[in-house]
């Protein structure tokens, strides 16, 4: 168990389920104060990942079980905890036809936006993030000014936005939502601390608007082009290997640029709106 600062309630337990998606591993958190705590993403059903969070619990008391989503890296584990501590689980259901998510477990409490957790004086503030999914929470440990941002943030890379229940105009609104908080560090569940978090924020859209506009520089020399074809050209510096993951966050580019009345589809096909 890695404790993140000299003088941090929080601590990290990082999973064994390294991959291009996942970095070095999920991200697990305990919040600690004296004998009671809170768990961010218990992760994986990997047994020696369980074994190791209920290590680094030891005899305290576990008040809750907070899930930021709930895809099969992050929740998971949940059951094993649950069953092994008798914990709550705390988070936002996926939606039903939404099978790239982990049906596995049950939320027992779901959370609404604002709402607060208590351990003896520490208090988790749930904070609605939808964007990489359409459930997606945040939580914010205000004594901290720390931020935990499962795939929302991630340290070293950015997040991909899966539609129909991954939508890029949330994930943009839901990065600036959390400009509004007073923010000294951020929590990722992937990768490491981030102590530059507004600067990481507004990298983030930087970045994510400077790919939507390589999509309409893609299509101005386009008529009706497939997303595969698309797909090479507006990520023409990103490794073929990466294409097929690349092609759901342009599906995603492409979505919102089309609610915003700048591209049209036609079955599976896509064009400037401004071509007659």
């Amino acid at each position: 168990m890695y404790r993140m600062t000299a003088d941090s309630a929080v601590y990290r337990v990082r999973a064994p389920n390294p991959s291009v998606m996942t970095g070095e591993g999920t991200n697990s958190y305990f919040i600690i104060e004296g004998d009671e705590a809170f768990l961010v993403d218990p992760g994986p059903d990997i047994i020696e990942h369980v074994e190791a969070l209920l290590d680094a619990l030891g005899h305290r008391m576990l008040k809750g079980i907070l899930l930021t989503h709930m895809h099969p890296d992050h929740s998971p584990a949940s059951n094993a905890i649950k069953a092994a501590t008798g914990a709550a689980i705390y988070g936002i259901p996926p939606e039903p036809e939404d099978m790239v998510q982990d049906h596995s477990v049950t939320v027992d409490h779901r959370l609404r936006d604002g709402e607060t957790l208590m351990l003896k004086t520490l208090t988790v503030e749930a904070v609605t993030t939808p964007g990489h999914t359409s459930n997606h929470l945040c939580f914010w440990l205000p004594s901290e000014h720390m931020m935990f941002t499962g795939d929302h943030i991630m340290q070293g890379s950015t997040v991909v936005i899966v539609p129909p229940f991954g939508d890029m105009q949330d994930y943009l609104s839901s990065l600036e939502k959390l400009k509004g908080y007073t923010l000294n560090s951020i929590a990722p569940g992937h990768g490491e601390l981030i102590t530059d978090p507004v600067d990481e924020i507004n990298r983030l859209i930087t970045h994510r608007l400077w790919r939507e506009s390589k999509v309409v520089q893609g299509l101005e020399n386009q008529d009706w082009i497939t997303l595969n074809d698309l797909t090479r050209i507006v990520y023409a510096d990103v490794h073929e290997s990466l294409h097929e993951l690349a092609s759901r966050s342009l599906h995603a580019h492409l979505i919102k640029l089309c609610k915003e009345g700048r591209v049209s589809e036609r079955g599976d096909c896509w064009r400037l709106s401004s071509k007659k």
